[in-house]
């Protein structure tokens, strides 16, 4: 993983298309990697992710 500083909110792309960010401390933030070539993305803040159209996980 490169590391980002505080650039840690992960966002991940589902097998049915949903864009998805997780946060340190979630279930699955762990295990979540990210594919930039795939779409998926790293944000610095909750707010950046919701405005470009991504959503909290509920996990």
């Amino acid at each position: 993983m490169v590391s980002l500083g505080s650039c840690n909110i992960k966002g991940n792309i589902s097998t049915g298309g949903e864009r998805i960010y997780h946060v340190p401390g979630q279930t699955y933030y762990d295990v979540t990697r990210i594919d930039e070539s795939a779409g998926e993305r790293w944000f610095w803040s909750e707010a950046e992710a919701r405005s470009a159209g991504w959503q909290r996980s509920k996990r």
